[in-house]
């Protein structure tokens, strides 16, 4: 029996380390020149709409900061690239039934019938529930007022307040690996 539970608890645990990744993906306008821009600057009065917290916001945006410092952007107050963000999340419930036991099949040795509960015996219910979030980062040709590029994170949120920050920093710097896009020749 002790098995069965480190088994479960094995299982439930690779399932919770499997969704801690984020999953990205970008698209951008084919005949943006990504090398034009260097500045940014936040479009302050479409943020306030994102439906977070303000803390999260203030997370959220200072993650962005940094990642633009590191791509060597400056922000401006006449930028060349507005940066919008807006979020979505979903409540997921995850039911996970295994067991081991009886059904019909070759009977412990006394020909084909039930096979009785077996060695393991019993069967297994675990229910999970998490909150997936999705991230989107848009960046606007500030001149054009036209969307140039669009990167989306989706992954699992956390409540702990003290692992907010590090969670909202892998989904901004994981999706803004893909900024500037590598335009395919």
């Amino acid at each position: 029996m002790k098995t069965v539970k480190l088994l479960s608890l094995l299982f439930i645990t690779a399932i919770a380390a499997s969704c801690s990744s984020v999953r990205v993906n970008s698209d951008y306008d084919d005949n943006a020149d990504f090398s034009q821009y260097k500045t940014y600057g936040f479009l302050d009065k479409a943020i306030e709409k994102a439906e977070i917290s303000d803390l999260d916001k203030k997370r959220i945006l200072n993650a962005i900061d940094a990642e633009f410092q590191k791509k060597g952007f400056t922000k401006s107050e006449n930028p060349s690239l507005l940066v919008n963000i807006f979020t979505k999340a979903n409540k997921e419930v995850n039911v996970n039934q295994w067991g081991y036991g009886g059904g019909w099949g070759w009977g412990g040795g006394y020909g084909w019938g039930w096979g009785g509960p077996g060695f393991w015996g019993g069967n297994y219910t675990s229910v999970n529930t998490s909150t997936e979030g999705t991230l989107f980062i848009d960046l606007i040709d500030s001149n054009k007022k036209e969307l140039v590029w669009q990167g989306v994170g989706s992954g699992v949120l956390t409540l702990d307040r003290d692992k907010k920050q590090q969670r909202i920093n892998e989904f901004v710097s994981e999706i803004m690996k893909q900024f500037p896009p590598q335009k395919k020749k």
